[in-house]
């Protein structure tokens, strides 16, 4: 409000100089450095005497308070400039770390590759890849899941048609869809969203994702059965909030991100196309906001991010049946190449929550 004081108010000064809320104006125009003589010249345009003008300028000025104020501010400033130089400091530090690890991992005979294998004992799996945050893939540990056999969308248009379930909708309509997951909820039956998926073909606009907690519906719970958690690596008596249900068409995009905690995707029903991407070329993908890359991976302006040009990606496509363990940290971009439908896992047997 005092920075628009002199816009809207004709000053009467009294037999005493300025209003007091005029000398407020002036003292807070000057501690924000705006010069005297465009002080001086919105106080004559206000109809002060350009004498008295100058007067009170310049004995704000001389003024004790507002020389204390200023000296405040300006140590003040200072600290705040010294902090901003002392973090770009570190950020560059940790750059250089990473470029570091980025040029060590590529003496690995594994670089740039995710080991598919056929199952892996709980030492093995923890030790080799948990602990030492690499992915890989499973290729033998569905075998016992009924819900390979099962499910598909006429399964569960028929065993679950009546269930009301929610979905992300129109979501091509909002570029940053998978941020704000908000805006796109939508309540509908089971049958009908098996009906959009099989006629509506290829899109990106409707997904049913773990966002929509579907699997915490009592009226779904029985899928729960047809599924074998991996007793090795997952931990059976904490189910709450860490199984979470995937079914969308072909064409399907979650966009280039890291997950929070360590993930295993299991693939039920159609192919997906996962595109990985080392978490020591995080300086190369633009997160600026929470765990979003900037980016669109699949249309990269080179313009606007020039650094993501040296980004180096993992590709593999994951096939029914089989398992991927995401690490934390890990950047990945997910396609749809069928009607798909997913199963993940967080509740591994050691701690998986991280503060990031």
């Amino acid at each position: 409000m005092q920075t628009e004081l002199w816009q809207g108010n004709i000053i009467s000064p009294s037999h005493s100089g300025l209003p007091n809320e005029w000398k407020r104006w002036i003292m807070s125009s000057k501690l924000r450095q705006i010069p005297d003589g465009q002080l001086v010249d919105i106080l004559v345009q206000r109809g002060v005497d350009i004498r008295m003008a100058i007067a009170e300028v310049k004995a704000v000025s001389a003024h004790p308070y507002f020389q204390a104020a200023s000296a405040m501010l300006a140590e003040q400033t200072q600290q705040a400039e010294a902090q901003i130089a002392t973090q770009a400091i570190q950020v560059q530090k940790l750059e250089t770390q990473l470029d570091i690890y980025r040029q060590l991992e590529k003496l690995n005979p594994n670089y740039n590759q995710v080991q598919r294998v056929e199952s892996l004992s709980r030492p093995e799996f923890f030790e080799n890849y948990f602990a030492q945050n690499t992915p890989v893939i499973l290729t033998g540990i569905m075998g016992n899941w009924q819900a390979l056999s099962r499910w598909n969308p006429e399964y569960l248009k028929q065993e679950y048609g009546e269930v009301a379930v929610e979905v992300q909708f129109n979501r091509e309509s909002n570029p940053l869809f998978e941020r704000e997951k908000e805006k796109h909820r939508q309540q509908m039956k089971m049958g009908e969203y098996v009906d959009l998926i099989v006629q509506g073909g290829k899109t990106n606009d409707y997904y049913m994702v773990p966002f929509n907690g579907n699997f915490d519906s009592p009226e779904l719970k029985p899928l729960l059965k047809e599924v074998e958690i991996f007793t090795d690596y997952i931990d059976p008596s904490n189910q709450t909030a860490c199984i979470f249900f995937w079914f969308g068409p072909e064409g399907t995009i979650t966009p280039l991100h890291h997950d929070p905690c360590n993930v295993l995707l299991s693939q039920v029903y159609g192919k997906k196309r996962i595109r990985l991407i080392s978490p020591n070329q995080k300086a190369l993908l633009y997160n600026y906001v929470g765990v979003y890359s900037e980016v669109d991976l699949l249309n990269p302006d080179y313009e606007k991010y020039p650094r993501f040009k040296d980004v180096e990606i993992i590709e593999v496509i994951l096939e029914p049946g089989e398992v991927i363990f995401l690490p934390v940290g890990w950047w990945h971009h997910v396609e749809a190449l069928d009607i798909s439908i997913s199963v993940s896992f967080t509740n591994f047997w050691i701690n998986n929550y991280y503060n990031i």
